[in-house]
């Protein structure tokens, strides 16, 4: 499924107007007819009472549609109209003029003390008030309206996002519409799609409103919907499946090296080794037994010494894949160490923790690798390889990402609710698995051994990274399931990645591939 930014959604209504001749008017009908439907399925309509609440643009216009269609059918609706009814132009203003012939009550409020008692008496509730190009903080009676709406423990339908989210980050503008359910038009939006934003809008329709698919292949945003992981070849033995070299950990970081290394086996990789500081390996031996570990020197500090370098290249010669960072300490010779060795690594390396720290201090680096390489930060490891604030980032962070990975030659995933895979093509996915209990010490480690491991089964670099933000997610999201989130820790993330890869190779049955779509098309 296609993510649109609010501009591209503008650019994309243009082309169906002017290129195809598709008319506003029947893109504003096939948008309300599309509520419609939701509220069919979901409320009813015959006999119902319902309020809607119209703004002075286009999604006002979108609610003439819906008022216009629910009276047509035997529902008992009302509009209250936030704004001039002289502004309307163009469809909306077709629209109000259709409706006002009807008899159906309109008024324009100027006060909440009016809205309460239709609000008691309605079933329920039409979002029309903002558009996604709202671009400044709700106030005044629009903010007093929203609060009603949201107090009113009535069902609320939005109209393309909830009014009050931003179409472009998802973000809040001050207040903004909990909605049940969201019906956006032609395609999801980004801030559909982000968080907070995606959080509320509740169940997530889409309808393309009659716009050709070929309209929008062209863009670069996208759901990341699950990929295909190869068979197990019957015969294969360990090697068949992949070989990984961690290099991780340092004194007082035993976890991060374990999650990393054994996340990689349970998630169906073949031979894991992990490479961490002699002191501490027989700490990690105890609890992941599985794992061959190759035993560092160390520096004062106890983390991985730069005497290591040659050693470790010829080892990495033998690998699939490397990962390094995870638990690596921030000694100033361990960060040296790993500069050289992505500088010098000629396979496939994803990067993470503290091994973003280092190499973010010199990203000409990257630039220069020609194997793949794989970022996997967070906000604030995203803010130092873009010298950018977090929430500068976080304002503008598709763009960002996909800006940076083509920067950088890398692909960047982005961590965090809805992670982002950025590539450095300009395509990006945004992920739709997981939950906020897997906000926790040691699930960013499980998902780099997650990610290797989709590579050693049989997967290009570039869908391993995919497939394992996925399955990454879908493991917590069966922990949640089982444990609950609150108190879940990467060890349960961890403990469900056979089940949910045996789930995912299956098949997912239509309720899981319509919870990790995101979007439901009418």
């Amino acid at each position: 499924m296609k993510v649109s930014s609010v501009k591209e959604m503008r650019d994309l209504d243009k082309a169906a107007i002017e290129k195809y001749g598709i008319a506003d008017e029947l893109l504003m009908e096939n948008a309300g007819l599309g509520v419609f439907q939701v509220l069919c399925e979901h409320i009813g309509i015959r006999k119902k009472r319902f309020l809607v609440f119209c703004g002075g643009g286009n999604n006002g216009g979108d609610g003439f549609v819906i008022a216009r269609k629910i009276h047509s059918n035997g529902g008992l609706v009302r509009v209250l109209l936030l704004g001039s009814p002289d502004k309307y132009k163009g469809a909306a203003k077709l629209n109000h003029d259709i409706l006002r012939k009807l008899p159906v009550p309109m008024d324009t409020i100027d006060s909440t003390e009016a809205v309460k008692l239709h609000m008691h008496h309605c079933d329920a509730i039409i979002d029309a008030i903002f558009g996604t190009g709202l671009i400044r903080d709700v106030e005044g009676k629009y903010a007093d309206i929203i609060r009603l709406v949201n107090k009113s423990n009535k069902p609320v339908v939005s109209v393309d996002i909830p009014s009050g989210v931003n179409g472009d980050n998802g973000k809040i503008m001050g207040i903004s519409v909990q909605a049940d359910y969201t019906v956006t038009f032609g395609l999801p939006k980004l801030g559909n799609m982000l968080y907070p934003g995606f959080q509320r809008g509740g169940q997530l329709y889409v309808t393309h409103i009659s716009f050709p698919p070929s309209m929008y292949e062209h863009l670069r945003v996208q759901v990341n919907e699950p990929v295909t992981i190869p068979q197990r070849p019957a015969h294969g033995h360990k090697g068949d499946f992949g070989e990984a070299l961690f290099i991780a950990g340092a004194a007082g970081y035993y976890g991060a090296p374990y999650f990393a290394a054994l996340s990689f086996l349970k998630a169906g990789g073949g031979y894991s080794r992990l490479a961490v500081p002699k002191s501490i390996t027989p700490f990690i031996a105890n609890k992941g037994s599985e794992i061959v570990f190759i035993p560092q020197k160390e520096t004062e500090e106890g983390s991985i010494a730069l005497g290591n370098n040659s050693a470790l290249l010829e080892l990495i010669s033998k690998m699939d894949f490397v990962v390094i960072g995870p638990g690596l300490s921030l000694d100033e010779e361990t960060q040296r160490l790993t500069r050289q060795l992505v500088e010098t690594i000629e396979k496939p390396v994803l990067i993470d923790g503290d091994g973003i720290t280092a190499v973010a201090e010199n990203p000409e680096i990257i630039k220069k690798r020609n194997a793949p390489t794989i970022l996997t930060p967070h906000l604030g490891e995203m803010s130092r390889i873009t010298k950018m604030g977090v929430p500068d980032l976080d304002e503008n962070k598709v763009e960002i990402v996909q800006n940076t990975a083509r920067q950088l030659g890398a692909i960047i995933v982005l961590k965090g609710a809805h992670s982002l895979i950025g590539y450095p093509d300009g395509n990006l996915y945004i992920n739709i698995s997981g939950n906020s209990g897997m906000a926790t010490a040691g699930s960013g480690d499980v998902l780099t051994g997650t990610i290797a491991a989709m590579h050693g089964l049989g997967l290009t670099v570039e869908d391993a990274v995919r497939k394992g933000v996925f399955l990454h997610g879908f493991a917590g999201d069966l922990a949640a399931e089982n444990i609950g989130e609150d108190g879940m820790t990467a060890q349960d993330i961890l403990e469900h990645l056979p089940e949910a890869l045996e789930l995912d190779r299956y098949g997912f049955d239509e309720k899981l591939l319509a919870r990790y779509s995101g979007v439901k098309i009418i």
